[in-house]
């Protein structure tokens, strides 16, 4: 195995993600017949199949899920040290790999945008997972550089830093009973269905603790593991729903839904740039956490303060941490 390239490697890690070589080929920007030829020669050096063929079907052998645990180390190891040598050169250069829970994807990328007019020799590339558990898987491979979360992981030595708080409010239908009701209890809402994320999601854990906190047990009609999906529902009228004040800005502006007054809410969580402790941010990483920590509280402030305006509620419920995606 010693004229393994990094380049064969990196090829190899993208079929295994994507288990197709053509889009493998696309996200590498290389042609299909190149990256196969990478991964046959990578297959001659080991000396052993990595991927089973069934037509246009391939899966990895158990000797190619052997493989792809020490590749992505070496990759990572190799991320590592351009990283290091980066910071020796103070350049603010090079790949900024960015993980998020899905409910991050409404902010990040508009800071994202004005990061990059700072900073142009920058490459970023984001992940969306779909819920926090996905992003921690990310985080312990050292697949990202950082990570936009709730509540930080006590599973693993991190570093989290807050940045912003993170509103979660109640919504509802037009003409819903509760749609024009001022200061609901939490007891009212067990009377109607409730539309909520799956088990795994930050926004799940931040509503099951409200209603343990009050003692109600609501009437769940539906999990679904997508924001965009649940806010269509709930727009439909299939029910109510608990979500964070981030995804909603256009469908509650448009009156294609609105927020419920309910008792103690908003909810306020505290979003986080998280990294491993153990990793060396390169000057782009650092950059960026830079910006985010000083930039991101006034950008989400001033983009959710027309929707706060609608939840005449005071004081609002404060936590000192929590979680969302």
């Amino acid at each position: 195995m010693k004229n393994v390239t990094f380049r064969q490697l990196r090829v190899f890690t993208e079929v295994a993600r994507k288990l197709s070589f053509v889009r493998a080929a696309e996200a590498l920007h290389l042609t299909p017949p190149a990256v196969t030829m990478q991964v046959k020669e990578l297959e001659a050096a080991v000396g052993l199949p990595l991927f089973d063929r069934q037509g246009r079907t391939i899966s990895l052998t158990t000797t190619g899920e052997y493989f792809l645990v020490y590749a992505k180390r070496l990759i990572s190891t190799l991320k590592d040290t351009e990283d290091a040598m980066a910071r020796f050169k103070r350049v603010e250069a090079g790949v900024l790999n960015i993980g998020l829970v899905s409910t991050a994807k409404y902010f990040i990328p508009r800071l994202l945008a004005r990061f990059h007019v700072e900073h142009p020799g920058v490459e970023v590339r984001l992940q969306v997972t779909g819920n926090r558990e996905q992003l921690l898987t990310l985080l312990h491979g050292n697949e990202i550089d950082l990570a936009v979360m709730g509540r930080p992981p006590k599973e693993m030595a991190t570093s989290a830093e807050p940045f912003a708080a993170h509103p979660l409010v109640f919504i509802c239908p037009p003409d819903h009973p509760l749609q024009r009701a001022e200061s609901v209890p939490v007891q009212a809402l067990e009377a109607f269905p409730l539309i909520v994320r799956e088990p795994g999601s930050g926004t799940r854990k931040a509503m099951e603790d409200f209603f343990r906190e009050h003692r109600v047990t609501p009437r769940i009609a539906m999990e679904m593991s997508s924001n965009e999906t649940i806010k269509q529902a709930v727009m439909a009228g299939m029910g109510i729903s608990f979500l964070s004040l981030h995804t909603m800005g256009l469908e509650v502006r448009s009156e294609l839904m609105h927020i419920v007054d309910v008792e103690g809410t908003p909810i306020m969580r505290t979003w986080n740039l998280v990294h491993l402790l153990s990793k060396l941010l390169s000057p782009a990483a650092e950059a960026f956490r830079y910006y985010l920590i000083e930039e991101g509280e006034k950008h989400l402030r001033e983009h959710d303060a027309p929707l706060l305006r609608q939840v005449p509620v005071a004081p609002v419920t404060a936590h000192a941490s929590g979680d969302a995606g």
